[in-house]
């Protein structure tokens, strides 16, 4: 029989190498794009607990959270899908399921990982467990017997995967809640190559911009059959046709105060539209092109980051006056915004600059820098808990 103080001694020794147990609910994740690597962060202290290395092609990722937030799932360029364990800071499994991907969504439930592809076109569903496939959706044929780049592809309620066909100019939702055979529904001629998209914060309106003519595309998923609607129609690049430095982010946009902020293509232009009504009522001069206009979750600001040659720059909005009430210049390259849930903070990734900053955004004061390679997206663990993020 082992004796009570050597049987306290190996209970002590086993508990010290256990690691601390700790929530997921200010964990995050760092893109850093130039070395297939990740970073994951925590808000609360502000630090980077560890680096992952071996994603692939981060060139264009993103990413989404399982329900409980523990994992992360990675969307990488040369279609890669890895699940990353935020809690044990290590790679759970990772795939190639396509040649060239453009981001994913995770399902409703948080069971189904969809990934939309431009090579093969068409969306790939997997088990968000094991990764394994579950549903193959091939986008239309084109002529040249290749098929249309999917893009814009988001969660929607009902247990529906909606995305955009940007070269046969469609929008598909598909519907799995009734297994993992998809009921496909297509809206055809919505506009010419819808580039990207966004699903309100509700998880009622798709909105889809389109690169080859002016306005977007809009789908009521209340009432799909209605089909998709023309909204905007001076949103885009104008008839001087503007050159376009870098595309900006459809799912930067921001609501507030039942008032919409869109980025505008090609101009250094934030367009504001009616919420309700999806009429635009004004438009706010910008320092530059605007990629991300992100707001701090109470809805009173707008952060805006843009396109070169002003990438060095990020101005701050109010939303009731629509005057810019600050001008910031965090350093080169800024990349991406992202707030912690109550907004507290707000982190940005100044990729030429080798560095994660965090602001507060009510004071407009930088209260840290992290070093990072390359960042450019950030993403904390609460998106799990939004629709379409």
């Amino acid at each position: 029989m082992m004796r009570p103080a050597l049987l306290s001694l190996c209970l002590l020794l086993g508990a010290c190498t256990q690691p601390a147990l700790r929530g997921s609910g200010d964990l995050g994740l760092v893109i850093e794009r130039a070395n297939g690597s990740v970073q994951i962060i925590e808000s609360t202290g502000m630090t980077a607990l560890a680096r992952i290395e071996g994603l692939g092609d981060l060139s264009h990722a993103s990413a989404v959270f399982s329900r409980d937030q523990r994992y992360a799932y990675v969307f990488a360029r040369d279609g890669g899908l890895t699940k990353v364990d935020l809690l044990t800071q290590r790679i759970e499994r990772r795939i190639v399921q396509g040649g060239n991907s453009i981001g994913g969504a995770i399902s409703q439930d948080g069971r189904l990982i969809a990934v939309s592809n431009y090579v093969p076109g068409g969306v790939k569903v997997f088990d968000a467990s094991t990764l394994q496939q579950v549903a193959d959706i091939p986008a239309t044929a084109l002529a040249d017997g290749k098929r249309s780049r999917v893009v814009g592809l988001v969660d929607a309620p009902g247990q529906r995967f909606v995305f955009s066909l940007f070269d046969s100019g469609e929008i598909w939702s598909a519907d799995f809640s009734h297994g993992n055979t998809p009921q496909i529904t297509r809206f055809t001629k919505v506009g010419e190559q819808p580039y990207d998209a966004l699903i309100t914060a509700d998880g009622r309106y798709y909105m889809a911009g389109l690169f080859g003519e002016d306005g977007m595309a809009q789908l009521d998923l209340w009432h799909p059959e209605r089909g998709v609607q023309r909204v905007l129609k001076d949103y885009g690049r104008g008839q001087a046709k503007l050159p376009v430095y870098k595309m900006p982010h459809l799912e930067g946009w921001a609501v507030a105060d039942n008032q919409a902020f869109v980025p505008a293509v090609g101009r250094h232009q934030v367009l504001v539209m009616d919420a309700r009504s999806w009429q635009q009522t004004a438009v706010i001069a910008v320092a530059g092109q605007p990629i991300f206009v992100t707001a701090r979750p109470d809805g009173r600001q707008l952060w805006v980051n843009f396109a070169y040659p002003d990438n060095d720059r990020v101005q701050v909005i109010d939303t009731q006056t629509h005057q810019v009430v600050a001008n910031l210049k965090p350093g080169p390259g800024v990349l991406h915004m992202e707030f912690t849930g109550r907004g507290e903070q707000l982190w940005l990734s100044v990729r030429d600059g080798e560095q994660l900053q965090v602001w507060d955004p009510y004071r407009l004061t930088l209260l840290k820098t992290l070093p990072a390679q390359s960042p450019s997206g950030i993403f904390f663990s609460i998106r799990a808990q939004k629709m379409g993020y």
